[in-house]
């Protein structure tokens, strides 16, 4: 069967300069994905022929590109490299609930048989909609009539039969990158989980990636006991760093360390460094499944319903937002500025404006927009004084940057320091309304790492519980170099590759943008 490129259609992606999954790294021991190397153009409808590869002439185009399709989410696995290896039963089975000794005397307890397994051909959708036409609000087409193409990803859960014999498994869990509500939940989801399995040795890697290099810091190890109330607190048990030593250097520590189970959770960068954590693994012929958990409350990850954090993130926007509406209200002529975080999406904003119902205007770095002129932000602002008597702005922290001064400095992860956009606001907020003498009353708030350092919600509690468990299940079933996810309301699991290729960006043509819209009644800025 033909092969065609893995890169079909891209939407709202700015073209990248350079790949942005790969800072905090050193680029000789790094290697180069393909996707970072795409330069992604904007497309609402459909990638018409882009791609000269794809001949929507063919007949067989359709199963051409399912064919490819099913090569590129194609999980790696531990018989891709050892032939040789044997499978044995399962020691995850909760009907029986006999302990795992630590002896293994009579083997791997229950010959019972439990329906509670995945089979390894179960698959998820990973797109429900069947559109009917290219001009349909939100769109993705592959061709230009619309076809209806069925895209398979792999189900999460536990298998029957496994590929690590609990005795001989020692785990890392290690968490990098910035804060996120319920890290301290999949944690001890993680642990608990490979309890039950059977496994005796877990550790966790303090500081993110620097924990693998740095003398100064000792690793921690880590039991049920050690971990049971973990979640009732925000943070990070392990703590937290960007950047780290080589991958070189890191996969040389886990083979001293004699880590065969590696669970790393974090957001793009942190999963670009587990992407080649694995592949310098699978280079050096070692047994070690590598997993990610993706943790970023953008909910910037590609193919995923939403990434734990976010909902908690929403939920406690709304805190700001109110403390902005009521100082606006009880003032004269009063403007509340709230800036929430979402470097390059703006799901954060949106939603939490959506659930909020107080914001009038919602700024998001996908969405275009002009502070200045006849269809300005400002002077919208002023017809809502002079009609409200009030105003909320939500914006997000990657929108409007084309108005701040360009700096070169990035962060020890690599990522461009961004200009502070909400105070630009509140400085060009106050400036106009003094050049056209009316008198207002500015307040901003900043609740960045408010938001980042609280305990997770109900709902992302739930979440990280599942995905917690879903990453050892993936690690036992021989799987590596993956993601866990949830997918249109299913768990799932995705090549690293798949998901790290360039940031998820909010759709402006999405219904929810338009509902996002409708509940703030802003015009068109642009």
């Amino acid at each position: 069967m033909d092969s065609i490129s893995p890169t079909i259609g891209v939407k709202f992606v700015a073209p990248l300069k350079k790949p942005p999954c790969f800072f905090g790294f050193s680029g000789s021991s790094l290697p180069r994905l393909r996707s970072f190397d795409r330069i992604f153009q904007k497309s609402r409808v459909f990638t018409e022929t882009r791609n000269p590869a794809i001949d929507f002439s063919d007949p067989h185009w359709k199963t051409k590109f399912q064919g490819d399709f099913e090569r590129r989410f194609n999980l790696p696995h531990l018989t891709d490299l050892f032939d040789d290896i044997e499978p044995i039963p399962s020691t995850f089975c909760l009907k029986s609930r006999l302990p795992v000794s630590e002896e293994f005397a009579d083997g791997y307890p229950s010959d019972e048989k439990w329906h509670g397994y995945i089979n390894n051909n179960d698959r998820v959708l990973l797109k429900v909609i069947h559109y009917s036409s290219p001009t349909s609000a939100g769109a993705e087409c592959i061709d230009p009539a619309c076809t209806w193409v069925e895209q398979w990803i792999h189900r999460a859960g536990p298998r029957e039969k496994i590929y690590f014999k609990p005795e001989q498994v020692n785990a890392a869990i290690v968490t990098c990158g910035g804060l996120c509500p319920g890290l301290n939940d999949v944690i001890r989801q993680i642990v608990i989980t490979l309890e039950i399995y059977g496994v005796k040795r877990i550790m966790g890697i303090p500081f993110g990636y620097r924990g693998f290099s740095d003398q100064g810091i000792h690793e921690m190890q880590l039991s049920r006991k050690v971990v049971q109330n973990i979640h009732l607190a925000g943070g990070s048990l392990l703590g937290i760093s960007r950047g780290g030593p080589t991958i070189s250097e890191i996969v040389d520590s886990m083979e001293e360390r004699g880590i065969n189970m590696l669970f790393v959770l974090g957001g793009n960068g942190t999963h670009a460094g587990a992407n080649a954590i694995h592949n310098e693994c699978r280079k050096r012929r070692l047994k070690v499944a590598v997993v990610g958990v993706p943790k970023t409350i953008d909910n910037d990850i590609l193919h995923m319903d939403k990434t734990f954090g976010f909902d908690t993130a929403v939920e406690e926007a709304q805190r700001a937002i109110n403390s902005a509406y009521i100082e606006a209200h009880s003032a004269y002529h009063g403007i509340g500025i709230v800036k929430l975080m979402g470097r390059s999406s703006g799901f954060i904003a949106m939603h939490a404006s959506l659930a909020s119902g107080q914001v009038d205007i919602c700024l998001i770095p996908e969405v275009p927009f002009h502070l200045h002129g006849p269809n300005g932000v400002l002077k919208h602002l002023r017809y809502l004084v002079e009609t409200k008597g009030s105003a909320v702005v939500c914006v997000a922290e990657g929108a409007g940057q084309n108005f701040l001064e360009k700096t070169n400095a990035t962060d020890p992860s690599g990522n461009i320091v961004l200009g502070d956009i909400g105070v630009h606001i509140q400085q060009e907020t106050k400036k106009y309304f003094k050049e056209i003498d009316v008198p207002a009353d500015v307040k901003y708030i900043d609740p960045t790492y408010m938001i980042r350092a609280c305990r997770a919600n109900a709902s992302d509690g739930i979440l990280c519980t599942v995905l917690g468990q879903n990453a050892v299940h993936g690690a036992f079933a021989g799987y590596g170099g993956i993601t866990v996810g949830i997918c249109n309301t299913h768990y799932v699991y995705f090549p690293i590759p798949e998901v790290i290729s360039y940031p998820r960006q909010l759709d402006p043509n999405s219904r929810m943008w338009h509902r996002c819209l409708t509940s703030t009644g802003q015009p068109d800025f642009t």
